[in-house]
């Protein structure tokens, strides 16, 4: 079933289904929407319930009407959601963009959430880095962005990158550069840090860097996904569905 619901800046697009028992909420990336847990959802909602959202500004969600993209914003996005269809408890999954904003959620409700897997999810950058990204952005965008589409986008299946580059072309300059810049403001640690619930990094070689989350918090689980772009769950969906359902597997 899929619906919308009223979210903090806007009405969020939500898709729900599958069987009961403990719910998973799926949260997308940069530029991307709930098509991106397509396999997902098929594979979760053979034994449970499986949801994924739109975040404000991407898919079939209202753009931000505060003009906010903040990560906490972006948090207060996925209460709304798990609010409105009273999951009490459950599973949070968030890929890049949205791993930093299932974290700003984990913080704010850590006793809501049975586990939590961060997919190519970020950790907090040098300020240095991140501001030289920013003003290449603001002075050469195109390249720029261009330059960091790619680098993201290697190793992608072909389908999975024409899908991929189109969908981040699509995205407004000014709204890439407030997300951009809200997450390289964000540091998803003292977030964490209020959860310290069941958490699993699922991550490509991608992943490594000088903003590499899992070198953060090295005592969390790790599993790695190779041969892809920074999008495992596009490229290898099968192994991301069982690596999902092996850290599933103990919940109740």
């Amino acid at each position: 079933m899929t619906m919308t619901i009223d979210g903090p800046a806007g009405q969020l697009y939500v898709d729900d289904g599958g069987h009961a028992g403990l719910p998973v909420l799926l949260v997308h990336s940069f530029a991307g929407s709930t098509a991106h847990w397509k396999s997902q959802l098929a594979h979760l909602r053979q034994r449970r319930r499986a949801i994924a959202m739109d975040l404000r500004g991407h898919g079939r969600s209202d753009p931000a009407a505060d003009g906010d993209y903040s990560v906490p914003a972006l948090g207060r996005d996925i209460a709304a959601v798990a609010d409105a269809l009273e999951l009490r408890r459950f599973v949070l999954v968030g890929h890049s963009l949205g791993g930093s904003a299932a974290a700003a959620y984990a913080g704010e409700h850590p006793d809501r959430l049975r586990g939590l897997v961060l997919a190519g999810t970020p950790g907090k950058a040098p300020p240095e880095m991140a501001r030289t990204v920013m003003e290449g952005l603001r002075t050469d965008y195109d390249k720029v962005m261009g330059d960091y589409r790619e680098s993201l986008l290697a190793g992608a299946q072909p389908s999975v990158h024409e899908e991929l580059e189109a969908q981040m072309q699509r995205v407004p300059r000014e709204q890439a550069l407030a997300i951009v810049g809200a997450v390289f403001d964000f540091d998803p640690l003292p977030s964490l840090a209020r959860y310290a619930g069941s958490t699993l990094i699922i991550d490509t070689p991608h992943g490594d860097g000088p903003v590499a989350l899992h070198a953060q918090m090295p005592d969390v689980t790790r599993k790695v996904v190779t041969g892809t772009s920074h999008w495992p769950q596009l490229d290898k969906p099968q192994e991301f569905n069982r690596l999902l359902d092996e850290y599933l597997a103990w919940m109740a």
